[in-house]
């Protein structure tokens, strides 16, 4: 690392100098720059560009457990804590996850509430006189799915269902 800033910095200072300041050596500095590139460091220059295609190809959004995922699924053997070193180095960073907060019940709106003609009287004479209406959420790959359903409180059969992709608002009326 030492011997990388003296290199970049050779045009700027004399190159005894940086060395004598650093605690190297000038012949140790003059070795480093002939010796040949190491497998390993020629094999992470190879890696960290496919890091980097990988990152962009997920808009910047994968860090390292995603990329060595990906890596993985191409066949390529890597270590993740490798992944993450290279990404550290090279300045690549995901995008962290926000926290998904499923919100179920709004009560603050200005709609009427219906109301409780049952009073927990729950018994039907006769088929059509009482609906049970009822929602619940299904999460997928592609988002939320919202089924609503009716029932018939005397025959406990479905009267009607309904699947939304987006969710369900008073005026909904539709189902099956």
């Amino acid at each position: 690392m030492k011997f990388g800033f003296v290199d970049e910095h050779r045009g700027v200072w004399p190159v005894r100098m940086m060395c004598r300041v650093l605690g190297l050596s000038a012949s140790g500095y003059y070795a480093w720059r002939v010796r040949p590139e190491s497998r390993r460091a020629a094999a992470n220059r190879a890696l960290i560009e496919d890091i980097r295609l990988i990152h962009a190809e997920s808009c910047g959004t994968y860090g390292s457990p995603r990329v060595h995922a990906v890596l993985r699924g191409h066949g390529r053997r890597v270590g993740r804590s490798r992944v993450e070193r290279l990404m550290r180095r090279a300045g690549l960073r995901g995008l962290a996850a926000l926290p998904r907060r499923t919100r179920t019940t709004d009560s603050r709106h200005g709609y009427p509430i219906a109301p409780n003609r049952l009073a927990r009287h729950f018994q039907a004479a006769a088929p059509g006189q009482v609906w049970l209406a009822d929602l619940t959420y299904i999460p997928t790959g592609e988002g939320w799915l919202y089924l609503a359903g009716i029932l018939d409180m005397h025959t406990r059969k479905l009267v009607g269902w309904s699947i939304f992709r987006g969710k369900i608002t008073p005026t909904s009326t539709a189902s099956r």
